[in-house]
């Protein structure tokens, strides 16, 4: 029989009210609710202590400070899944160490070295950006410029036909698409060959990539890994962080760097973007080596396997340009492109020409590009028309305000949607690469950038961007204040979106 006495009255409960809730359980409830309340305030003050510890600039350690202990309840999780910008655990060997983590022998180092460009023979941005790469300019490369997708990959693809020892695959967004599937079948065709195969892709970006796609490729012999980018204690919360390099390189003699990514809309075959304009570039010769120590490292990281490779440079018997790779990111010491970026544009003194789809940059860029203005530089900035993010597209409005009477021109592409991340310094230096105009480009996504001194290559980049100018309409100085009201306070909004656009 069941026992029922639990049931009954005990003689030291007080009565229940006709709530039915007991005056207990209503003191248990609220003591809950002070303690969750209490925790949270305590959560945000160290939070706030941590933000102010390794925020990396004075305005966001102050926003964050403020706003977790005043609001902690949505900005303590906020600040562990996207506040941080600093990726912790990744040590980039390059700073100096690069034939320590390659494991490169003194002969192949003192070969690479015969390649370094003298330093009288580099243009100041040119300096800078070897300095914060840790990497030398070498010269002895042959460069082809590769205009959207239907010359990038007819390019790459050769590339991979011809491989005979290795091939690294590195792309933020790969697509099961046609353009996929065609990838797909070169690397298998070349792994079966007996050629080396590594693929790296991002887990947020190819989120959608299906198993039997990468089920595939392992099969034939080809290796997959994910980036991982909440790999490590400090980073398993990060959402925020992406590996947004897209990088090919071949027996380590040639490299594609820039801005496509593996999918047919970067071919021009979305109907709702139609034209993809973006632009690669193709380096043959020893500088492809500072791809391969990029890729090295973020499969070291992924995987914790080191990368045997032919770390021998070889040049091209079709070109002496001096090229540097830039790879840059969220565990740099520095901020590797800001301050490439920002230097470049103070050191102009006749043109500054930008392209970027995503252009939300922080204030230290703003003021180089007004006072770049001031000075007399042609400073144009290239984006698009046609958006694929509301709020990048809105605050754009914003800089056109600002700058309006410092000389700095803004140009919308008509032509379809504009991918491509191009910089033209003067006549002598340009940049080629993954990096956005952007806060989440400068300080939280792992970008590549290939940086060339040379006045032919830069010639040619002139053309290719005046094509782009001539498809685009100016920005007149006056268009924000004809906008209404409601649309000069949604840039305005836009704009405070712009630390983790």
């Amino acid at each position: 029989m069941k026992d029922s006495s639990n049931d009954l009255p005990q003689k030291d409960d007080p009565p229940t009210p006709a709530s039915g809730v007991s005056p207990t359980r209503r003191k248990r409830k609220r003591l809950m609710i002070v303690a969750v309340v209490v925790l949270f305030h305590v959560m945000g003050l160290f939070s706030s202590i941590h933000a102010i510890m390794s925020t990396r600039t004075e305005q966001g350690a102050v926003a964050w400070a403020v706003s977790l202990n005043a609001f902690p309840y949505v900005a303590v999780p906020a600040y562990w899944f996207l506040g941080r910008s600093r990726f912790e655990g990744y040590v980039t060997a390059r700073r100096g160490e690069m034939e320590e983590f390659a494991g490169l022998n003194a002969d192949t180092v003192a070969a690479v070295r015969e390649y370094e460009l003298p330093p009288e023979d580099l243009t100041p941005a040119a300096r800078a950006a070897q300095r914060l790469a840790g990497i030398p300019f070498l010269h002895g490369n042959s460069l082809e410029l590769l205009v959207d997708g239907d010359a990038t990959f007819s390019s790459i693809l050769d590339g991979i036909d011809a491989a005979e020892d290795s091939i690294l695959f590195q792309f933020f967004i790969v697509h099961d698409d046609e353009i996929g599937r065609q990838i797909k079948e070169h690397l298998i065709a070349r792994a079966k060959a007996g050629v080396r195969v590594h693929f790296l892709y991002d887990e947020v970006g190819s989120h959608d990539l299906p198993k039997a796609y990468m089920r595939e490729l392992t099969d034939a012999g080809v290796e997959v890994s994910p980036f991982n980018t909440r790999k490590g204690a400090g980073n398993r919360f990060q959402i925020n962080f992406r590996n947004h390099r897209k990088v090919v390189v071949v027996d380590g003699k040639v490299a594609w760097v820039g801005g496509h990514n593996v999918g047919d809309e970067y071919l021009g075959r979305d109907p709702k973007f139609g034209h993809w304009r973006d632009t690669h570039v193709r380096i043959e010769g020893p500088a492809a080596l500072g791809a391969q120590l990029s890729f090295a490292e973020d499969w070291y990281w992924a995987t914790e396997r080191q990368l045997e490779l032919d770390w021998r440079p070889v040049a091209s018997a079709e070109g002496d340009v001096p090229v540097l790779i830039l790879a840059s990111g969220p565990a740099d010491r520095l901020e590797t492109a800001n301050l490439m970026f920002v230097h470049a544009i103070n050191v102009a003194t006749e043109r500054i020409w930008i392209a970027s789809p995503y252009f939300v940059p922080d204030r230290p860029v703003i003021t180089a590009l007004q006072l770049a203005g001031l000075r007399g530089v042609d400073v144009r900035i290239l984006i698009p028309d046609q958006p694929d993010h509301l709020a990048v597209y809105l605050a754009a409005f914003s800089y056109l305000d600002e700058s309006a009477e410092t000389g700095v021109k803004f140009y919308r592409y008509q032509d379809g949607f504009l991918h491509q991340k191009v910089m033209l310094i003067d006549h002598a230096y340009a940049t080629v690469g993954t990096a956005n105009f952007d806060n989440r480009s400068f300080r939280l996504n792992f970008e590549i950038t290939a940086a060339i001194t040379d006045h032919d290559f830069a010639a040619e980049v002139e053309r290719m961007l005046e094509n782009d100018f001539a498809h685009s309409r100016l920005m007149e100085p006056g268009e924000y204040d004809a906008k209404p009201w409601w649309f000069r306070f949604a840039v305005k909004l836009a704009r405070l979106t712009a630390p983790v656009q």
